[in-house]
């Protein structure tokens, strides 16, 4: 889901769960340095961040919940940015799960053409910027014209160097083991493959993260203690990281305090130390 952090202006507001203004605000790129208080080695190299309490931040206020994902574009940015300047080259979004499919049609709608246009409308910018874009999900559910600015946005910076920036969109992980599962299925019926050769590495390339490493470091804002159906596979060995305050409070700091406890943990991966 780089060099050259990012400044975002609010002029697209709720697109797909807030997380997909990602793409609205990539104008206005300036340098920043790295905060000096985290540390250069140790540092993860693939975060991924369930942006979550967004309703519950508007509720508190006594606003619709439209206005948690309006007033969530600073904490994009911030993320983004913070994960730019301290060299993490891949970021992932959980922008929109297969249960967000259960929402009012009339609201699914309009967050689908939001996303169509705003695609559209910025992939210069995504250019411009040298930022990767590429999504992982059951895009065939996504609406005709969403899956072609998809597609278009995703062929055109395929080449791009910067910050890989991943979508996780109509996503769920039972549904990509699922897939990964048939799809080997498959190309063992054909003979492409014997049962001999099935193994967790072998699966692991029916994903639709291959090519991706693995998430080093999760991120989940609002307090919740659940993983809600993301990345089920990709997160066996993940550092969690629950961070309370609601996603429009996101800042840059939280950010970096979240890599600061991972780089303070010890990864065993279910080995013995001394």
């Amino acid at each position: 889901m780089a060099h050259i952090p990012m400044r975002m202006s609010p002029k697209i507001y709720w697109v797909l769960g807030a997380s997909l203004l990602i793409l609205v605000g990539v104008q206005g790129l300036s340098p920043a340095s790295t905060d000096g208080s985290v540390g250069q080695t140790g540092l993860p190299q693939h975060v991924a961040i369930m942006m979550d309490g967004n309703g519950r931040w508007a509720k508190a206020q006594g606003k619709p919940r439209v206005f948690g994902h309006q007033n969530s574009m600073r904490s994009l940015n911030e993320a983004i940015e913070g994960c730019i300047e301290l060299g993490i080259p891949y970021l992932t979004l959980y922008a929109f799960s297969t249960e967000n499919w259960t929402r009012p049609t009339e609201e699914i709608s309009t967050l689908m053409q939001l996303f169509t246009t705003t695609l559209r409308e910025k992939l210069g910018e995504l250019m411009q910027h040298n930022i990767k874009l590429t999504a992982i999900g059951n895009l065939t559910d996504l609406p005709t014209p969403c899956q072609e600015a998809l597609h278009q946005a995703i062929q055109t910076t395929q080449h791009n160097q910067g910050l890989h920036l991943i979508v996780a969109l109509s996503y769920s992980g039972r549904w990509d083991i699922t897939q990964a599962s048939e799809a080997l299925a498959r190309d063992i019926v054909a003979g492409d493959k014997q049962l001999s050769d099935i193994s967790p590495d072998v699966l692991a390339t029916y994903l639709s993260t291959t090519g991706i490493p693995d998430p080093d470091l999760l991120i989940r804002t609002g307090g919740d203690m659940r993983i809600s159906n993301f990345l089920l596979w990709q997160l066996a060995y993940t550092e969690l990281y629950i961070e309370p305050v609601y996603w429009p409070n996101f800042r840059k700091e939280h950010l970096y305090q979240a890599v600061q406890a991972y780089q303070a943990r010890e990864r065993r991966f279910g080995n013995v130390t001394s």
